[in-house]
């Protein structure tokens, strides 16, 4: 009768402990998303009114000079996210990945909100711009640890074998910020007149992060720290100098990530955000329509992530992700000729198959970024490498094909920026070690 009851109770036990992980990881994943979200989010309502926000901070200029001074301004905030990374890397490698989160939501938030108050330049003067900048630098410190965090904060609480399922709810976050811009900015052209954007209805936008980081706030709040955490901060001190620490001992998962990192940037920033100035600049769609698409656009890939997500738990993250990369090099520049027939449902169809790429490597990706550090620097060396390819694939690249752009009058320069982003990208998987299987590293 003890064996009966001593088997009996065993599975009950194991089944309750499953249950117990795949809750945290649910509660993770809604928690790492909706950071990710508000991240994503304000990127790409600079992106969508850059355009209109463009004259009021930089005026006297042209239209296209202002264009490419507003998408600098875009720019910097990528190129302080490296700082903000290794800063608040080394911070939530020491100090656990739930505080760290639940600063950056909070940094992020408020300096998108505050880019809503500001005065142009037509008020101020000079100083418009520059706190606009400096804004955008806070933004970008902060969004710096964000992604990467949400990231690993999720492959750590994830059960064995579900990494890739519940790691791409992060992306899935993505997805939606920037649907959740796209729709906003619709509506806003919807409602109010081209006098009224210009005065305050640009400011709406950016003003709605308020309730979304509270929302947040109170989610990271509420979720556990990590089950990897805990357990080597039980019984391992934290690393001092994580940043030397990944230069001497992990330099070729850095470089590794970095290139993956610059092709998948260059994929959503150039498909997703710049496409929309593409689409109503140079090919002249209407805006608001263009908006619409692009939620639609969004909110479909966000629904196909989790299924690739799920399916590189079963064939492997390298298999899945060579599919997204080979898509960017063969689909992008076809369906580039299709959206210049000046058809808008034609250009709709073209734009969703050229997009098709962007949920495979970004469900897959990050799983992929956090296996390839151990526990006690894998915050900071996702937020070094990640936030280097962020830079080269999507900090630049907007300005850069706008420039190429106006330069050459080739319309054809951000398909090609892409499909080439891509190549590198697959020469690393050809020589990468598939690493779904195993349990994540505590060190090494």
């Amino acid at each position: 009768m003890s064996y009966e009851t001593e088997a009996e109770f065993v599975p009950v036990s194991v089944h309750q402990q499953n249950a117990a992980r795949h809750l945290l990881a649910r509660r993770a994943a809604v928690a790492a998303m909706t950071g990710t979200a508000i991240e994503y989010y304000e990127f790409g309502i600079y992106g969508f009114m850059a355009s209109v926000i463009g004259p009021l901070f930089f005026p006297g200029s042209s239209p296209a000079a202002a264009l490419l001074s507003v998408l600098a301004v875009f720019g910097s905030a990528f190129l302080i996210r490296p700082l903000g990374g290794i800063l608040l890397g080394r911070m939530g490698d020491r100090l656990g990945r739930r505080k760290i989160l639940l600063l950056t939501v909070l940094g992020m938030g408020g300096s998108t909100a505050a880019i809503g108050v500001l005065p142009d330049t037509a008020s101020i003067g000079i100083a418009a711009p520059v706190m606009l900048v400096v804004l955008r630098l806070a933004q970008g410190f902060f969004a710096g640890a964000e992604i990467v965090g949400a990231a690993a904060f999720v492959a750590e609480s994830a059960p064995q074998g579900k990494r890739g399922f519940y790691g791409s709810f992060t992306p899935v976050g993505v997805a939606l910020g920037g649907a959740l811009a796209a729709f906003v900015c619709g509506c806003m052209l919807h409602t109010v007149d081209a006098t009224q954007l210009q005065h305050w209805g640009w400011r709406i936008p950016f003003l709605l992060t308020i309730p979304l980081v509270i929302l947040s706030a109170v989610m990271r709040h509420q979720v556990e720290e990590t089950p990897a955490f805990k357990e080597f901060s039980q019984g391992k001190k934290p690393e001092h100098t994580p940043f030397i620490t990944m230069i001497r001992e992990h330099r070729f998962a850095l470089l590794r990530v970095i290139v993956l990192t610059f092709g998948q940037n260059a994929g959503y920033w150039i498909g997703i955000v710049f496409m929309n100035i593409y689409l109503t600049t140079w090919l002249g769609y209407d805006k608001q329509q263009v908006f619409w698409l692009m939620a639609f656009i969004s909110l479909a890939m966000a629904a196909m992530m989790p299924f690739w997500g799920g399916l590189s738990d079963k064939l492997g993250r390298s298999k899945v992700l060579k599919i997204g990369f080979l898509g960017y090099v063969v689909l992008v520049l076809p369906m580039m000729s299709v959206m210049g027939h000046h058809n808008y449902w034609l250009a709709c169809v073209a734009i969703f198959i050229a997009s098709l790429p962007m949920p495979i490597v970004q469900s897959v990706g990050y799983p992929t970024y956090a296996e390839q550090f151990p526990t006690r620097v894998r915050y900071s060396g996702m937020a070094l490498s990640i936030n280097i390819g962020a830079i080269l694939g999507g900090g630049i690249t907007p300005y850069l094909v706008t420039a190429l752009i106006e330069k050459t009058g080739w319309l054809f320069m951000p398909g090609i920026f892409m499909a080439c982003a891509a190549v590198p990208g697959l020469w690393v998987l050809l020589r990468m070690r598939d690493t779904h299987k195993q349990e994540l590293r505590s060190e090494e």
